[in-house]
């Protein structure tokens, strides 16, 4: 049975934190550390279990059903449920919300510094057409540079925040303040819904298929060996994105005294290099940023349009998929960064805690076995408060539910009122198929 190296472990380690380390990432941690300030370290923790380990979760699950999930999720829930998952989850990481993202946080970061406040819609404009002008070229002409150009930018983005987060901790910013909104009373709990916007759960329902591929390709064929590799550089890349978001969340929660409280990260961030490196700075992550958030975004546009192809069965054309949805990505890109994110929200809270919930129960499949109602019920129960919590955060509130709720369901009030539910009906499925299964058996051995 073949091994890999503890080389090619890491090897693999980093090409995971490359897959899910993107430009966009950037922005959520330095917002949140100025917002929770004195609680920053708190809300991190919170952060980094949605954000960093519950991806990393996401991998090893599919890892175990040896890449085949949706065969997986399709036998354990419903074929609809599948189905619906894997077009909401190319939508969001597509032209919905992370690819339009990807032209705004490199215009905040790189571009929006360098423009007068009277410039910056025109600048916009212009700057995400050639943006996702080039995009659809890459996407329409799949070659190695998007891989060349990435194995390039990676390394050159780490180099660059060691220095950015050396030089913030030699000389920061300025004091760290107190706490604002709702990191004042649930730092965590907000902390880990702020992590729903990395979007990494959602893209590891994908992108695990890619790093069970390539561990495969090494020769590594054992379902459990290759769980056991996934999980090793599965905590190489949970080390990394823990150094790389609490430095910069750290960035943030002493910005707020010197910047003032921003729209968003990317402006907190382009600030930051700005105040530390002066003109040339700025410069220099605009060109990485840029550069690094384009790979990303012709990644993200070509595994949609190639998805949607094989979904339709070839009837609509790869290049049509791709120049709709660049068309489209270009003009939510428009909207703004602010309103992009706030726009996400309400979504991700709905559909994060039906995936958190799958994913989690995935890890037991060998103790759940075939009760497939431990899946079902579980599920059906987050459902109603996953769609409840979303129209919420869209602002459209049932008083007397709501009430209800707050004053019965543990963890409500914070966002997370979908956890005990879930649990018991997870709970419940079991007793249920055990007793079934029990008459079952009883009424084979009568016979």
């Amino acid at each position: 049975m073949k091994r890999m190296s503890k080389g090619e472990i890491l090897t693999v380690g980093l090409m995971m934190f490359s897959i899910f380390f993107g430009a966009g990432n950037l922005i959520f941690p330095p917002a949140l550390g100025q917002a929770a300030g004195s609680n920053s370290i708190i809300a991190m923790l919170g952060f980094l279990v949605t954000g960093v380990g519950l991806p990393l979760l996401g991998i090893t699950a599919i890892a175990m059903q040896g890449g085949k999930y949706v065969e997986f999720m399709n036998r354990k829930t419903y074929p609809w449920l599948a189905t619906a998952l894997l077009v909401i989850l190319y939508l969001t990481i597509g032209p919905v919300f992370a690819v339009p993202r990807t032209g705004a946080v490199s215009f905040e970061i790189g571009i929006r510094p360098f423009l007068s406040a009277d410039s910056l819609t025109m600048g916009q404009f212009i700057y995400s057409l050639f943006f996702f002008g080039a995009t659809y070229y890459l996407a329409m002409t799949p070659n190695k540079l998007i891989d060349r150009v990435g194995k390039l930018l990676t390394p050159a983005l780490l180099v660059f925040l060691a220095i950015l987060f050396v030089k913030s901790f030699v000389t920061p910013l300025g004091d760290v303040l107190d706490a604002t909104g709702a990191y004042i009373t649930a730092p965590f709990s907000q902390g880990f819904q702020d992590g729903y916007q990395t979007m990494d759960l959602l893209a590891s329902l994908s992108i695990g298929t890619i790093v069970v591929n390539a561990i495969r390709m090494r020769g590594v064929e054992d379902n459990k060996s290759v769980s056991k590799i996934c999980i090793i550089s599965g905590f190489i890349t949970v080390a990394l994105m823990a150094m790389v978001y609490g430095s910069l969340a750290y960035i943030g929660a002493t910005s707020a005294s010197v910047l003032g409280h921003v729209e968003n990260g990317g402006q907190l961030l382009a600030g930051a290099v700005n105040i530390f490196f002066g003109p040339a700075g700025n410069l220099l992550v605009a060109f990485i940023i840029a550069l690094a958030c384009l790979t990303t975004s012709c990644g993200m546009i070509s595994g949609m349009a190639w998805y949607f192809n094989k979904l339709t069965n070839n009837r609509i054309s790869y290049a049509r998929l791709v120049q709709v949805s660049t068309l489209f990505s270009f003009v939510v890109s428009n909207v703004g960064l602010t309103q992009i994110i706030n726009l996400s929200i309400p979504f991700l809270v709905a559909i994060y805690p039906l995936v958190i919930v799958f994913v989690v129960l995935s890890l037991f499949d060998g103790v759940i076995a075939w009760r497939y109602n431990v899946y079902r019920l579980a599920i059906d129960v987050t459902l109603v408060f996953a769609v409840l919590d979303g129209l919420g955060a869209a602002g459209v509130k049932f008083a007397a539910l709501q009430s209800l709720f707050s004053a019965y369901v543990p963890f409500y009030d914070i966002g997370m009122g979908w956890f005990v539910p879930a649990l018991a009906a997870a709970v419940l499925g079991w007793v249920v198929d055990s007793l079934r299964g029990a008459h079952a058996r009883d009424a084979v051995t009568a016979e």
